[in-house]
């Protein structure tokens, strides 16, 4: 019999008793029909035969873990960007958050989570929809990574099951929800393109594809069409084919509202020390928690790439693609559109690409390798994540002391020097989505976000909130700037500050944190 799969088929022995097995469980519940006992059938055969189909689903599945242990994601933006979407569904509901803030929706290409956000945080309220939304894009992630290798008739691999391990990238751990999200769609938009190869209105339905994809975020888009550029490239028939160039048109719509200025920003910065930075993005491709076990990671990555490479067991299809995002990833800025590490975002999934591409041969030690990589950093984001969680329940009981519709100033201590990034960063916003209070570490510069302080008449805002120090360096809150605008002072950090603001009383105070009331700023002699 011929294997079917990734392990092989089932001998006719083994199918007939599956086959006797379900056929009584269909009669039990009711499906007596000839047509519905085919189904059921088809179904059992589906389950029991493509081993490779049930296992890239459970890969998927277990993707989404960290997001199902944790009460909150642990990401680093997460917050702000929880304290946006609330701040964009109230429509001037709260009088708290109309008085302090502004936000201006725009049709750009940065609106996946938000745009999910109109339907989903009505039923399930903000922070579970957040958190639904959070776990469902690893799952949508794997999926699309499955359904990628087998639009082209490839078996779930070596090569595709190490692309699971990129799923938790430095930019879903950031909490570049819409970027991720945005890849798991291009991955999908590629699979149906290859599948709708011979249909001549494969047009009509990747046109408005191609929107929705950009609408996620504009750069995910643009993975969309470096994949679907170097599938078509990869069946040139000669280096003068200039057929590869127009093949993608369905998709170039979107570059219509862009040149109309729509949502666009027009900020692009390659930032400072240029060529230390993109050797840093490159060897952090596969940044996450710990330093050693990340770089084993990679270099095991790679030593699978570098072994395909000598094999000659790269797939163009997906190998070109790979080949013009890490090009990207060189010469792309790293802000652009408004957005941070523009390029930091490619280097990552070119690599994801790049595992897609290896095309060994399928042996079991070797699947199973390739599986535990992926699976062994999904148990570390898990754990980590859990335990972050259960500290970040002693940061936000200081809540409990803020009335609704306070000033309160965030400052988060950062160290200038570490590998794994840091969940806190932006956890005060947790004041607006609770509190509807006036925060200092939301993503609300005009000109840079839909959200933005009414009052500008100061700066209180994103990065505002970090103090950056080095070993042995004392922190003193007396000059803390946001303070002087506030009525409380959220401190987040390991190590202690030596000073507060002069009038401050600590209201509430855990191992990594305190909160403190400030004297009144406009009260006589302060």
């Amino acid at each position: 019999m011929a294997r079917i799969g990734m392990f092989g088929g089932f001998s006719r022995k083994k199918q007939a008793l599956m086959h006797g097995t379900a056929q009584p469980q269909a009669e039990q519940i009711g499906l007596s029909d000839g047509r519905w006992r085919a189904l059921w059938q088809r179904l059992a055969r589906l389950l029991g035969q493509d081993r490779a189909l049930v296992l890239g689903v459970v890969l998927a599945a277990v993707a989404a873990l960290p997001a199902l242990v944790a009460w909150a994601p642990q990401m680093t933006d997460y917050p702000s960007h929880l304290a946006g979407y609330k701040v964009a569904l109230d429509h001037g509901e709260d009088p708290y958050l109309t008085r302090y803030f502004v936000f201006n929706w725009e049709w750009t290409g940065n609106l996946g989570v938000e745009l999910l956000m109109v339907p989903m945080a009505p039923i399930f309220g903000l922070e579970q929809a957040g958190r639904i939304i959070v776990a469902m894009i690893p799952f949508l992630s794997g999926l699309s990574i499955v359904a990628a290798c087998r639009s082209l008739g490839r078996k779930l691999g070596v090569g595709p099951i190490l692309a699971f391990a990129m799923i938790w990238s430095p930019s879903l751990l950031m909490g570049f929800l819409n970027y991720s999200l945005s890849i798991a769609l291009g991955l999908f938009t590629f699979a149906l393109w290859v599948r709708l190869e011979d249909r001549p209105w494969r047009w009509a339905v990747m046109v408005p594809i191609g929107f929705v994809v950009w609408l996620c975020h504009v750069s995910g888009w643009g993975v969309m069409g470096v994949l679907l550029f170097g599938y078509e490239w990869s069946r040139r028939r000669s280096w003068l084919d200039w057929r590869p160039f127009l093949k993608p048109w369905p998709l170039i719509f979107p570059l219509l509202p862009m040149l109309v200025g729509m949502g666009a920003n027009s900020k692009v910065s390659y930032g400072r020390y240029v060529l230390e930075y993109k050797w840093g993005i490159l060897y952090k491709s596969m940044r996450s928690f710990d330093f050693y076990f990340d770089i084993i990671s990679l270099d095991l990555v790679l030593l699978a790439l570098g072994w395909a490479l000598l094999r000659k067991r790269i797939d163009g299809r997906f190998g070109w693609a790979a080949l013009i995002l890490l090009v990207l990833t060189l010469i792309v800025p790293r802000q652009i559109f408004g957005g941070d590490y523009a390029d930091y975002r490619l280097s990552t999934t070119a690599l994801l690409v790049a595992c897609l591409a290896i095309d060994l041969p399928i042996r079991r030690w070797m699947v199973a390798a390739a599986a535990s990589l992926f699976l062994s950093r999904t148990a570390v984001t898990t754990v980590v994540w859990y335990q972050d969680a259960q500290t970040a329940r002693q940061l936000i009981a200081a809540l409990d002391q803020v009335p609704e519709g306070a000033r309160v100033a965030t400052a988060v201590a950062i160290p200038r020097i570490q590998w794994r990034f840091g969940p806190f960063e932006h956890f005060g916003s947790y004041a607006v989505v609770r509190r509807s209070a006036m925060e200092n570490s939301n993503f609300a510069l005009p000109d840079v976000h839909m959200l933005s302080m009414r009052d500008l008449s100061y700066r209180f805002a994103d990065p505002s909130q970090r103090i950056l120090y080095s070993p042995r360096q004392h922190i003193d809150l007396r000059k803390f700037g946001p303070a002087r605008h506030a009525e409380y002072l959220w401190y987040i950090g390991r190590i202690k500050p030596v000073a507060l603001p002069d009038g401050a009383r600590i209201l509430y105070s855990s191992e990594n944190s305190f909160l403190a009331r400030l004297a009144d700023p406009s009260a006589p002699g302060t």
